[in-house]
């Protein structure tokens, strides 16, 4: 998928990618996000209005599934890429509770989430022994 850009500022752009959507065959709705740098983690829940929306999904039922949109400026616009877990993008900020929120997608890109997580809070070598 591309990017998409309009004329808005990054806030607005933000408002709009975690806003209620609804079309004739389906709602989503973010249940969760966050902000890492440019990057933009949400969970979405889509509910589905009628059949085919999606393989596991019947009418009336609802899916979770894990977002990341990317963001950049060009110019005085804001534009976004927007990708989810099962295209296994390349970042790996994404919170560790939103694991549990959505059905995986992607083992091996979860690996790497927690990877990440795990590196993060390891403790620090002490100077000292960083100078021997």
């Amino acid at each position: 998928m591309g990017w998409f850009f309009s004329p808005q500022s990054r806030s607005e752009l933000i408002a709009e990618l975690i806003a209620p959507q609804e079309t004739e065959r389906a709602s989503v709705k973010v249940i969760a996000h966050a902000l890492r740098g440019n990057v933009l983690w949400s969970v979405a829940e889509v509910t589905a209005k009628v059949d085919g929306v999606h393989r596991d999904l019947a009418r009336g039922q609802s899916l979770c599934y894990i977002r990341c949109d990317l963001l950049q400026r060009s110019g005085s616009e804001w534009g976004y890429k927007p990708m989810d877990e099962s295209m296994h993008p390349y970042y790996y900020t994404c919170p560790l509770r939103y694991l549990d929120m959505a059905p995986e997608q992607s083992h091996e890109w979860r690996e790497h989430v927690r990877a990440y997580h795990t590196k993060r809070h390891l403790p620090k070598a002490p100077e000292s022994v960083l100078m021997a």
